[in-house]
């Protein structure tokens, strides 16, 4: 069982940066992927930025430019690093980690952008 515990987040005005951090229950070593899923009201699931056990990070389009995915393994962290923010990235944040066929969530956290 892997345990995600999520902070950061909150409410920004539309050009401004914010921060996200899931620490998990044991070392990103172990984990084969992790990063990060936001949902908005009335819309699907959408996966935001990841990273792979070996390393490459992936963005979706809507993002790329303005959100930097990073890790810290000493403490077994994973970061979103959210800058210009649009309104249309108002949503609930989730990080995630996949171990094997096992995926887990965090608790998620809100970001609201206001224009």
């Amino acid at each position: 069982q892997v345990q995600l515990v999520e902070s950061g987040g909150g409410l920004v005005q539309a050009g401004g940066s914010l921060s996200l951090s899931c620490a998990t229950s044991i070392s990103l070593f172990g984990l084969n992927a992790m990063g990060w899923y936001r949902q908005a009201p009335g819309k699907q699931r959408e996966l935001v930025a990841t990273f792979s056990r070996v390393g490459s990070s992936w963005y979706a389009d809507s993002v790329k430019g303005r959100f930097t995915i990073s890790r810290d393994y000493a403490k077994n962290t994973v970061y979103l690093q959210m800058n210009s923010l649009k309104p249309e990235d108002t949503a609930v944040y989730l990080c995630y980690a996949r171990q094997y066929d096992t995926q887990y969530w965090g608790q998620g956290t809100q970001v609201t952008v206001s224009s």
